[in-house]
């Protein structure tokens, strides 16, 4: 019965919680805390690490040496194609999101009101517009681009003028 149970390929919350040690293993040299995990993964609970975590060692996908801190090792890589392999990222929080558009929203204003916009700011506008994609805001980044088209139109305006 231990043989069929390392056949069970890992669930989908399993298999996520594989790549990121992975990919933190492959990054830092070390494996990850449990506490690295949960936030890693977006889990509220390091209980629920423990779980996921026990049952891939029961399953044969991890091993874990000594009961000792940071000893995590995966023993099989992970069994979907490289293709359909997903970053795991940090979810953001909703009140998160609504303090990074609040900033965001801010910095659009202080360069709406400046006299002219330099070509660094609107440089950062790029980024900052760019980082809520990332973090999958599309709404709210979608919501900025005709302000910084007025920006744009403004600064070069400007630039004839002087």
């Amino acid at each position: 019965m231990e043989e069929d149970s390392a056949k069970i390929r890992p669930t989908k919350k399993q298999h996520d919680l594989l790549v990121f040690i992975e990919n933190f293993i492959a990054e830092q040299g070390y494996s990850p805390s449990y506490r690295e995990i949960m936030q890693g993964v977006g889990y509220n609970s390091v209980a629920t690490v423990a779980l996921h975590v026990n049952n891939l060692i029961t399953r044969g996908h991890l091993h874990k040496r000594d009961r000792s801190a940071r000893s995590l090792e995966v023993i099989k890589a992970s069994q979907m194609p490289a293709a359909e392999a997903k970053v795991v990222t940090k979810q953001l929080k909703t009140s998160e999101a609504k303090w990074l558009i609040e900033k965001v929203e801010a910095f659009f204003k202080e360069i709406e009101a400046a006299p002219a916009a330099l070509e660094r700011d609107i440089d950062r506008l790029y980024v900052l517009i760019g980082s809520l994609k990332v973090l999958g805001l599309d709404g709210a980044a979608n919501s900025y681009i005709p302000r910084l088209t007025a920006i744009k139109k403004r600064a070069k305006t400007s630039e004839y003028i002087a």
